[in-house]
């Protein structure tokens, strides 16, 4: 396969996931934001999405104030963010369209569909909930997956596509955790702000945060069914980083990985397989306790360090030199 066409695979992939990552966590920071709670911790949970994705600098460059309506703008239509829900659906399409070949026509066509209903959207900009849009970017990114393992042969297509969803899944589900999880003071010093102005205890404040963050990764449910009991950091960061049955946790993005980067292996790839090897390790020999006594904040750089190593030793062997996420 040429280097030209594994590219735009494993970018239409990375980029379609990419637009569903932030429409989830768009849509659940948009529904948090209209429960009661102080102005505090409202301003500092859209800054914190635009930390997740390391936006802050380009959105002050364009916005004066972090506010809902600013940053659903700027994460959803900006083209001029590449991380915008547009920006990635675009990229998405056009990628799709240079390799039509190398992929299935339900394939393409939902693709293809997909930018085209974004456009009535686009028209009916700012006239509907927020949510309504971001509930049917998180539909259509569903169909793609679906479309694709319904009808792709499992061959390199098929396995490009799917590392590229992998690690850009990974590479989310970590900076999540590692920005809701940062600057524990702060997130006190919140708690007591919650208390002294009556608007809600600190119980109300720690289960909208921790449920904020497993909503924004489809996992409140399957912590319920796991745990039973109230929400916890040790238990959520547990679930998220160690459950190989969660289809979202680190473990089971890097369990899925190493398979699949067998069956493109080239000669070049041993590299890749000893970074994907040593990862695997240090996840199946770790545990939460040992994560927290480290810090869960350094455990999660560490993490994301190592996979945008993985990410970057892959593009170097397979893809387009210097392609840009």
């Amino acid at each position: 396969m040429l280097s030209r066409t594994a590219d735009c695979l494993y970018w239409m992939a990375r980029y379609t996931e990419r637009a569903e990552n932030t429409a989830r966590m768009l849509d659940v920071n948009h529904q948090t934001s209209l429960l009661p709670q102080p102005e505090s911790f409202l301003a500092q949970s859209w800054l914190k999405l635009l930390t997740i994705s390391k936006l802050e600098g380009a959105f002050h460059q364009r916005y004066e104030a972090v506010n809902r309506t600013n940053v659903l703008d700027f994460m959803i239509y900006d083209s001029g963010n590449p991380s915008s829900i547009v920006s990635c659906l675009f990229a998405a399409r056009e990628n799709a369209r240079v390799i039509r070949g190398r992929i299935t026509s339900e394939v393409w066509e939902t693709q293809n569909t997909t930018w085209l209903e974004l456009q009535q959207w686009l028209e009916r900009r700012g006239e509907d909930d927020p949510s309504r849009l971001l509930e049917w970017v998180k539909y259509r990114c569903h169909l793609f997956r679906g479309v694709m393992y319904g009808t792709m042969l499992k061959n390199e297509s098929f396995y490009f596509m799917n590392i590229g969803t992998l690690l850009e899944r990974a590479d989310n589900t970590a900076r999540i955790l590692e920005t809701k999880y940062e600057d524990g003071d702060a997130l006190d010093g919140m708690r007591g702000t919650v208390r002294s102005e009556g608007s809600a205890d600190g119980d109300f404040f720690d289960y909208y945060h921790w449920a904020a963050l497993l909503r924004s990764v489809s996992a409140f449910e399957i912590y319920r069914q796991i745990y039973s009991d109230q929400v916890t950091p040790k238990q959520v960061a547990q679930l998220l980083i160690f459950n190989r049955q969660m289809p979202r946790s680190l473990i089971c993005c890097i369990n899925e990985l190493i398979p699949l980067m067998a069956q493109v292996k080239n000669h070049q790839a041993k590299d890749i397989e000893r970074l994907l090897g040593k990862l695997q390790a240090s996840l199946d020999y770790a545990d939460i306790d040992e994560v927290f006594e480290i810090g869960l904040e350094q455990y999660i750089k560490v993490f994301l360090e190592r996979i945008n190593h993985i990410g970057d030793a892959f593009s170097k062997t397979y893809l387009i030199p210097l392609a840009v996420a």
